[in-house]
């Protein structure tokens, strides 16, 4: 999660989804590590475009960016966006693991 101070929306996904996603099955697929936009990108993240928008969920897997997520529109479209990115995670799992086969 890349996010800001003074940012409204990280502010409201503080509020309502942040307490309870480590819980869920989505926080346990995809935990949540925050990135801070007035700091330096992370070294570890190079591979991938920096990001300046707040909240933008970014979904990294093997070293390659799966998809983003950008804004908090409520609780309803994070649950629901998120579940079409994890989706993804697990299309380009089965397709890699139908490779090796």
């Amino acid at each position: 999660m890349v996010e800001e101070e003074n940012c409204p929306y990280c502010d409201r996904f503080n509020s309502e989804i942040a307490p309870i996603y480590p819980k869920t099955e989505e926080g346990k697929i995809a935990p949540l590590r925050r990135i801070n936009l007035a700091n330096a990108w992370p070294r570890d993240l190079s591979f991938i475009q920096p990001e300046t928008l707040t909240p933008t969920f970014i979904l990294v897997a093997d070293g390659r960016e799966v998809g983003r997520l950008y804004g908090y529109q409520g609780d309803e479209f994070f649950w629901f966006l998120l579940g079409e990115l994890l989706d993804k995670l697990d299309s380009a799992n089965s397709t890699e693991h139908q490779k090796n086969y």
